[in-house]
């Protein structure tokens, strides 16, 4: 399958299937912490850049192929910002006329300026847009938007769909160590959450690969700051636990990168999901992955997380771009 993948576990949303929408990487921030990587350009265009039609008839056989009970939810989440997808509105109706499951929008927020994106996700059952900053220079600093999305603009497009939108407004928080886990910057978001009315707030941090070497989770003390500050509408968000489904691609290499160029995984956390293979599939796996060009590995945290090859990290930080036969070194070009 091309653009539906999963289902994967979720930190919010148990095993969700997920629906990408969006060629990687096209998006209208190039934030700090991004987990695949920097967005060269950055784009504000909204068009269909994926055929709609064939999303939908992915998603119509991904819901067949699994057992009742395996997916909890379905979920748009693009490789990028999956409200640039012209047709989203179209195939979140259309998705809810295919099933009964809810069905969750992950967006940066950044496009509810517009009232045609606003209408696009009312039917959603949840839509979870990110709020990192509570003022214009944090934002610009932390989630580094297109000049046409100040954060005047941005916050005002959550105002307004709060108004007109019946689900669960979930907004994210990602927290990083020394920019916006401080009291100020905390006090900042506080006020700038305040005329949303958001029905949950969820302090996340990067766990996954961030684009920017230099950045780090919060402290421990940052995190119940955080919490003591957004009061009891805040929670924390803890990495997720479950099984990630394989099963939908003609081979199980296509599988893994299908998942890895959405959603990087530790390789520890790869090699735990290929245990139900055999030894033999396993390595017979990893070595179509160094070999085919489409995966990466990238060092972050002490740790390897396997990712797709097309992601931009700072090359200083990459342990391969391309990785290697084991013994075997190929330097970058």
């Amino acid at each position: 399958m091309d653009y539906v993948y999963g289902p994967v576990p979720s930190r919010r949303l148990g095993q969700s299937l997920g629906i990408d929408t969006i060629p990687l990487k096209t998006c209208n921030w190039n934030c700090v912490y991004c987990q695949l990587g920097r967005t060269v350009p950055l784009t504000n265009q909204r068009k269909e850049y994926v055929p709609q039609d064939q999303v939908l008839a992915e998603v119509k056989q991904a819901l067949e192929d699994h057992t009742p009970g395996s997916i909890d939810w379905v979920t748009f989440v693009g490789s990028g910002e999956p409200t640039l997808h012209s047709g989203i509105g179209w195939l979140i109706r259309e998705v809810k006329d295919l099933t009964d499951l809810p069905v969750a929008v992950i967006t940066n927020g950044s496009l509810l300026y517009l009232p045609e994106v606003r209408e696009d996700l009312l039917p959603a059952d949840a839509v979870m847009p990110s709020l990192d900053a509570g003022t214009a220079e944090l934002y610009r600093a932390l989630n580094r938007p297109h000049p046409d999305i100040p954060f005047e603009r941005f916050q005002q497009g959550m105002i307004d769909f709060r108004k007109a939108y019946q689900g669960n407004l979930w907004v994210e928080v990602m927290l990083v160590r020394g920019l916006n886990d401080t009291e100020r910057a905390l006090r900042d978001i506080a006020e700038a959450l305040r005329p949303i009315q958001p029905d949950e707030v969820h302090l996340a941090q990067p766990t996954r690969p961030p684009v920017e070497t230099w950045v780090k989770p919060p402290t421990e003390e940052g995190l119940m700051r955080a919490q003591a500050i957004l009061g009891d509408v805040a929670q924390v968000l803890h990495p997720a636990k479950g099984d990630f489904d394989l099963g939908s691609y003609h081979s199980l290499t296509e599988a893994v990168i299908g998942v890895i160029t959405r959603h990087p995984m530790r390789e520890d956390q790869l090699l735990s999901t290929l245990e139900r293979w055999s030894p033999d599939k396993i390595n017979q796996t990893l070595e179509e992955l160094r070999e085919s060009g489409r995966a990466q590995v990238i060092e972050r945290y002490g740790a390897k997380f396997w990712s797709g090859s097309p992601s931009r990290y700072p090359e200083e930080e990459q342990s391969q771009r391309t990785a290697p036969k084991k013994g075997k070194r190929k330097d970058e070009k």
